[in-house]
């Protein structure tokens, strides 16, 4: 056999088992997602009680969930969901509202691929009465998230009725998915939520309880809200930074650039 010929295919086989080494080494080198929890939400809807839970996973792989009661036992409504990016948004059942045992639960999301898990515990409290008659019941619902990252926007919750409205999961997926990730928006919303939960509550019950009061704050929110669906295509730290100063210049535009136009244009009339 011809030498030369020899020689030409041990450098192939030589050359092939480098490229096969590189290739090996660069997927080991790959780093993996690691399983978080950074958010979690506890409400209720007609039938049930759920829980809403955002974190980061590592991307093309199933992600277990399941619930342990206060008493130790599992909880009625375990699942799974496989991901596509390295993030996670699961809004599962805890119990049904009439059958809902109270105290701490337990919320643990797991990957078996990579045998690692998370846990976050969250606080269901006992109904508490408001009335003097004892008909009026509320029920406390907390976790152990700080309220810059679990809080709620509880202004527009009360304007649309229910936390399951499109508008709410909009607003609450831009904060999880584009606010939260980066250094900009969660400076942004760390400061927002000092500002906006001191008032706050105080005109999502009033909302609740002057129908008209409601109809003008969803008057006067809704083109606010439908501006901020920019924010969607924000995906990078600039990208945050440049649409959301964009956005409050558009609003500032809106609520005082235009009435104050509007009046000054009356005032020249007069």
């Amino acid at each position: 056999m011809n030498p030369l010929f020899i020689i030409t295919i041990i450098a192939v086989a030589m050359i092939g088992t480098i490229i096969v080494h590189e290739v090996y080494a660069a997927e080991e080198d790959i780093e993996v997602t690691q399983l978080t929890i950074n958010s979690l939400e506890i409400y209720e809807d007609a039938d049930y009680t759920r829980y809403r839970v955002t974190g980061d996973a590592p991307a093309s792989t199933e992600i277990t969930f399941k619930t342990t009661k206060p008493d130790s036992s599992l909880g009625n409504y375990p699942g799974s969901i496989d991901t596509s990016k390295p993030a996670y948004i699961v809004d599962n059942k805890i119990d049904s509202t009439n059958d809902l045992v109270y105290g701490t639960w337990n919320l643990e999301v797991c990957v078996p691929e990579y045998d690692v898990c998370v846990q976050e515990s969250f606080t269901i409290n006992e109904p508490v009465t408001l009335s003097e008659d004892g008909t009026t019941q509320t029920e406390v619902i907390s976790n152990e998230q700080s309220s810059e990252e679990g809080g709620g926007c509880l202004i527009a919750t009360a304007t649309y009725g229910s936390e399951l409205a499109p508008q709410i999961q909009m607003l609450r997926e831009i904060r999880d998915n584009q606010l939260l990730n980066t250094e900009s928006g969660s400076a942004f919303m760390s400061g927002f939520n000092e500002i906006y939960y001191s008032f706050s509550p105080i005109i999502a019950d009033y909302e609740r309880e002057n129908p008209l009061f409601k109809h003008v704050v969803k008057l006067t929110i809704t083109p606010m809200i439908s501006t901020l669906s920019l924010m969607e295509n924000a995906e990078t730290e600039s990208e945050v930074l440049g649409i959301g100063i964009s956005v409050i210049a558009l609003n500032l535009g809106m609520y005082l650039g235009v009435p104050a136009i509007v009046v000054i244009g009356i005032r020249k009339r007069n």
